[in-house]
This record gives structure tokens, sequence and C-alpha cells, in this order.
């Protein structure tokens, strides 16, 4: 099979071999600069705005990733739009492609994975495998520890509970938390009044 062929079967969603030296090499010419994007100052912005851009499928302006970065192929399958803003210890399992709308934060150790592994033992130790690709919407949080699995997509401007697994679909404008990941209640108005409980925006001194 050539390296074009395994890359098509890898986005496929079909259930594939990941190998070959070709495939390996690419790779891990990505993970070099991921390698040298966890490795710069805090000073040097400039250098990681470019590492990123080399890095990733596609990066809107005034993206922000807090390293260190994990990611199976350093972003190579990652499509972030505009202020898309990741803190500390996200994770991309990116052997498909993922895509996020502009806004949407990350708050630490997110983990959002593309690949998965056949239920059955002897494919699994033969190293098959199968990705699928994963959409995460505009405006959306994702809250600390939070799991995102293959083939999620999750609406506009939903909130995605800290520690919650998503195994399925998250519709949009919602707040949706747990293991697995549920629908607690939509955003309402209510919401542009009240940040936290009880506790008033103070929107003169914003």
């Amino acid at each position: 099979m050539t390296l074009e062929e395994i890359k098509q079967r890898m986005w496929s969603g079909k259930v594939y071999f990941p190998s070959g030296d070709e495939l390996m090499a690419e790779q891990l010419a990505a993970l070099d600069k991921l390698y040298d994007f966890n490795a710069t100052r805090p000073s040097e912005m400039a250098r990681r705005r470019e590492l990123l851009s080399e890095m990733f499928a596609e990066i809107g302006e005034g993206c922000y990733i807090e390293p260190p970065l994990h990611a199976n192929w350093a972003g190579r399958h990652v499509h972030f739009g505009k202020k898309v803003y990741a803190n500390f210890n996200l994770t991309l399992v990116d052997d498909a492609h993922i895509y996020v709308g502009d806004g949407t934060l990350f708050a630490p150790n997110v983990v959002v994975a593309t690949a998965s592994h056949p239920i059955d033992p002897e494919l699994r130790s033969g190293e098959y495998q199968y990705n699928l690709e994963v959409h995460i919407g505009k405006n959306c949080w994702i809250g600390a520890g939070a799991v995102i699995l293959p083939g999620v997509t999750i609406g506009d401007n939903t909130v995605i509970g800290a520690g919650s697994v998503v195994t399925r679909d998250i519709p949009a404008n919602v707040v949706a938390v747990g293991n697995p990941c549920r629908v607690m209640r939509p955003i309402t108005e209510r919401d542009k009044v009240y940040y936290y409980c009880d506790r008033k925006i103070d929107y003169e001194n914003l």
C-alpha cells in the first residue's frame, strides 16, 4: 500500500494498519516541530506562532496554545478557527481531522481523540486502529480534564463540564456534564445575569 493509500485509509473511518517507513518519517518530522514548540521560552511568542503555522493544518489569527501541547501528528490534521485558546496539556490524538471553531476555550488537561481500536482482541493485538473526525463548534468551553472521543460533534456555544467524557454528539447552546457526558440544561438569558450560582455579572465595571 502506498503512502497516499495509507493516508486515505487513515481518514476513511475504516480499520487499517498504521505502518510504513514513509508514514513514520513524515510523522517524526512533524513531532520534531512539536518538540521545538514545547521547548520555547515564554518570551518567544513569535517563534511559537511561527511553529504553530507550520504544524497545524489550519490555525486562525489570535490563537494561543500554552505548552506543553501533545499531538500524535503535531497538529498536522487539526483545524483551528480564530482566537482559540488552549491551556497547558492539551492532547490532540490527531490521526484524523479535528475541527475547532472560532473563540473556543480549552481548560487544562483536555483530551480530543480521533483514534480508537477494535474491540476484537485479535485485531487489537495486531495493532490495527480506526479514526473518526471530531468537530467542536464556535465559542465552546471545554472544562478541565474533559475527554472527547472519536466521531463526536459538539455544537456552538456549548459548555462541557470539567472531567466529562464525551462519548456522543452534544447539541449547541447547552451545558453538558458527566461520564458519559449528558445535557444538564440549556444556556438561557439567566446566564447573562449570573456568572456563578447567585453571583451577578457586574457589567458596569467590565
